[in-house]
């Protein structure tokens, strides 16, 4: 299934919703692209039950993006650009689904956000990654509001007030990237990074990462607590969840139904 729209592509197949960022070279974000990015998250939360992954990557190599268009900070169309912007992280934020970035080339303000933001990153080696937003003297809402809370507060803090870029490697070792591939096999690497995910049951993903979003900012007792109770009352009310299991204890493969 194929959606149509200006600047982005977005399509659903194999159960994987796919978002490109199609504005190559350096994928700015633009408030038309922007807006047509958030009634693609929309859309994939209405369909969310029947995915099992969403993806966000770009076209072209040069740049995953290298941020929100410049031209839209100022004036009049700065109210308008942080409100769509940021719907994008609101839409995001509210997905069940596992959602991972793929990116190649210059990762910058904006568009480096929107990586940072996803639950998991595949970067290729040439990839850098940063916050420059200090340089022309603003800060970045989003970046701010989420960094400190995935990485040392002294690395968000020298990121966010340097505005220094980072190579893939060095974000890897932060660990706002999962894994580092080759250039040339970027596409090849993805593929099979989505697959690791895609293999499991869609349900039992979508459960797995609501228990796991329940045991931040809380003791390990309410941690606890919270994933008992969605053990119990979600992950074994689900057919997968006892496929699973009769399937190991059968030495088969399991059927997934997704339900």
């Amino acid at each position: 299934m194929t959606h149509h729209y200006q600047n982005i592509l977005y399509e659903i197949k194999d159960q994987v919703a796919r978002i490109v960022i199609n504005r190559p070279p350096y994928n700015v974000l633009d408030i038309p692209t922007m807006r047509e990015m958030v009634d693609a998250l929309k859309d994939v939360r209405a369909r969310q039950k029947e995915l099992k992954v969403l993806l966000i990557t770009s076209a072209g190599e040069k740049a995953f993006s290298t941020g929100v268009d410049v031209k839209d900070h100022m004036g009049e169309k700065m109210e308008e650009m942080l409100e769509v912007f940021h719907d994008i992280f609101r839409v995001m934020a509210t997905l069940e689904i596992p959602t991972v970035a793929a990116v190649r080339g210059h990762v910058l303000g904006g568009g480096c956000e929107v990586v940072i933001f996803c639950d998991m990153v595949i970067a290729s080696e040439s990839a850098k990654l940063g916050q420059p937003e200090i340089k022309v003297g603003v800060f970045p809402p989003v970046a701010n509001s989420y960094l400190p809370r995935i990485i040392p507060i002294k690395k968000a803090m020298e990121l966010i007030l340097t505005g220094d870029v980072i190579s893939a490697r060095e974000a890897e070792k932060l660990g706002l990237v999962n894994v580092v591939v080759p250039d040339d096999k970027f596409e090849e690497e993805v593929e099979k990074f989505l697959k690791r995910l895609t293999e499991k049951s869609g349900i039992v993903l979508r459960i797995t990462k609501r228990a796991i979003l329940a045991s931040l900012n809380v003791d390990f007792e309410t941690a606890l607590q919270n994933n008992e109770l969605i053990y119990k009352h979600a992950l074994m009310k689900t057919h997968d969840a006892n496929e699973g299991l009769e399937a190991f204890v059968q030495k088969r493969q399991p059927q997934w139904k997704n339900e």
